[in-house]
């Protein structure tokens, strides 16, 4: 049985990740790609549809230890788990080293004192957990084959399969170090060279010790904004630099319920902020690379602009259910794919453009392209901003005149017209202005609700949305605002938990609500750091610094976020870890510092 999302550590080589449970078991990992099948999807059904365990040997019919103590090696995505067993202890080293060639993932077991029965179990099931694969020898190795997929073990111990599983039992004692690495090849090419278990892990310490030398934030949350910017690495897929949002699919947004997407994507939006950032941070190579790859993605055509890509810049990323899979806890149904890939989100359009905004205020090298299509999505907003879309939320039901997306492409407007008033572009001056002026009048009269102080959701619309929140980080109204500070309290009256927590909306319950679906979810981690933010912006910043350093509470002993916390459970929910969280978090800890609002 999957455990907790909180159990679950993170590694990765910025072409795919694994996800590691406190049992030392791997639930999750795709081959050779974030995108790619499942090789391990037991996060998402049973141990019949994938995993790899290493831990304490125990009783046949016990259920798996958990670790004791676990930790990242210094700044990195190295996992070190111990284990405390009544004849000594033991430490299992997980990584995926970064690589050009094939892909690995690397376990070493170490006796730390006494003497301790290990167990590997390797269960590997290829498309999701659908396919058996052919398990035989080659020489000294082992090689699994499914189709186009092979996928080799090689370790110091001996194997045995059993019930269709590769299992290796053995003994350690203090100082032995015993390893395991499985490599994925394509089935018709040769076999992988063969892994440098101990050089790999010394490459990949370095690797990370010189990334985070980067980092220019050296404020109280250092150690949180530092955990952030590791996963947004980790996230990001090396060869065309692309971002996903999330590692994971179909983690639900509510326990039992139907609120499960794959977020194995790039989002625009996402990608953007995550740029934003990194680049605030000191991070400009990532920033240079994603600009580089959305030029690719978006290429000749921003009239059809997406607002999801795959992570080469595919466009057809089209939405199935694997029905073979029960889903985590019973969430069902489990999806691959993104239906939302073709709905029109104007807001985008807003995140792109203050992107590259940021990236030309902090020095990124001019790309004549990249100014020129900024131009042509505000050529593209001017005829079409005033539609109705599906919204930053990705609703399934009927198109609105979300407020927030309305804002955002006033962001848009705005930071063109900074870009030609710099001399680094050329467009309708005048012509825009006015266009500016049109969008925050049609925003400031359709969007506000004069009686309760607060702009909505929607233009005529009486609820409240958390993407409100944005109004000032996004200059759009300054901080000290009437209808600024009405809209922040009216999100905290009404949108807020018992915990002070943020709801992204009201949804229906039982009924399909604004989002065309059924259920609830927990409270959206980003929407809560936002808050934070816009407290701080008005003045309270003991409020603000009370509800982030709440919010830190929430990570895992790992410090990852999920997409949601559940406030009736009290556990995270959504697919994880979620760039959309860490993301805020960073920004809310620049805030903060910049403000002198922290403890100690």
């Amino acid at each position: 049985m999957a455990g907790r999302i909180e159990d679950y550590a993170l590694i990765g080589d910025m072409q795919t990740a694994a996800l590691v449970c406190r049992d030392g078991s791997v639930d999750w990992l795709c081959l050779p790609r974030f995108d790619s099948h499942a090789i391990f999807a037991g996060l998402l059904g049973t141990e019949e549809h994938g995993f790899w365990r290493v831990g304490p040997a125990g009783p046949a019919d016990a259920e798996p230890a958990p670790a004791d103590r676990r930790r990242y090696v210094g700044d990195s995505l190295i996992l070190e788990s111990e284990w405390d067993t009544p004849r000594g202890t033991v430490r299992v080293t997980d990584f995926m080293p970064p690589r050009d060639g094939a892909p690995q993932l690397i376990r070493i077991v170490e006796g730390v004192s006494g003497r301790v029965r290990m167990r590997s179990a390797l269960r590997m099931r290829f498309s999701y957990g659908r396919i058996v694969p052919w398990v035989h020898k080659v020489g000294e190795r082992t090689v699994a084959v499914a189709g186009p997929d092979s996928v080799w073990l090689d370790s110091d111990a001996e194997t045995h399969g059993k019930d269709l599983t590769t299992y290796s039992d053995f003994t350690v004692n203090p100082g032995d170090r015993i390893t395991f690495t499985i490599s994925w090849q394509p089935s018709h090419k040769e076999q992988p060279a063969l892994p440098d278990p101990e050089g790999s892990l010394e490459a990949t310490a370095e690797f990370w010790r010189e990334w985070v030398e980067h980092c220019t934030y050296h404020g109280p949350y250092r150690e949180a904004v530092i955990r952030s910017l590791i996963t947004l690495k980790a996230l990001t897929y090396a060869p065309t630099g692309g971002i996903v949002a999330a590692p994971t699919t179909s983690l639900p947004e509510e326990i039992g319920g139907v609120r499960n997407w794959d977020y194995r994507y790039t989002w625009l939006r996402d990608a953007a902020i995550t740029l934003s950032s990194m680049l605030r941070t000191g991070y400009r190579e990532e920033a240079r690379a994603w600009r580089d790859w959305l030029l690719r993605a978006v290429a000749g055509d921003p009239e059809n602009l997406q607002i999801m890509y795959g992570i080469a810049g595919e466009r057809e990323l089209g939405e199935a259910e694997l029905d073979w899979l029960p889903g985590y806890e019973n969430s069902g149904p489990v999806r691959v794919g993104n239906g939302a890939a073709n709905q029109l989100q104007l807001d985008v359009y807003g995140e792109v453009t203050e992107a590259l905004h940021l990236a030309h205020m902090t020095g990124l090298s001019r790309n004549d392209y990249a100014s020129l299509l900024q131009i042509k999505l505000i050529n593209y907003l001017e005829k079409h901003w005033d539609q109705p879309d599906e919204g930053i939320w990705e609703v399934r039901g009927p198109r609105r005149h979300f407020v927030h997306s309305k804002v955002m492409a006033w962001v848009a407007v705005d930071r063109t017209i900074k870009l030609i008033e710099s001399g680094d572009a050329d467009g309708p001056l005048e012509r825009w202005h006015e266009l500016r002026d049109e969008i925050h009048r049609d925003v400031c009269e359709k969007g506000y609700d004069k009686e309760r102080n607060t702009f909505t959701q929607s233009y005529g619309s009486k609820e409240l949305d958390a993407s409100l929140l944005l109004i000032p980080q996004m200059g759009f109204l300054p901080p000290d605002d009437k209808r600024v500070i009405g809209t922040i309290e009216a999100i905290q009256r009404e949108l807020s938990t018992e915990d002070g927590f943020v709801l992204r909306y009201p949804t229906a319950g039982e009924e399909a609500g604004v989002d065309g679906l059924e259920g609830d979810e927990g409270a959206f981690l980003a929407c809560s750091f936002w808050l934070a933010d816009d407290l701080a912006m008005i003045g309270r910043v003991d409020e603000a610094r009370t509800l982030f350093e709440k919010l830190l509470a929430l990570r895992n002993d790992l410090g990852l976020l999920a997409e949601e916390w559940d406030p009736r459970l009290q556990r995270q929910v959504g697919n994880f870890p979620q760039a959309f969280s860490h993301v805020p978090l960073i920004d809310t800890a620049l805030r903060l510092t910049a403000s002198g609002a922290y403890g100690g």
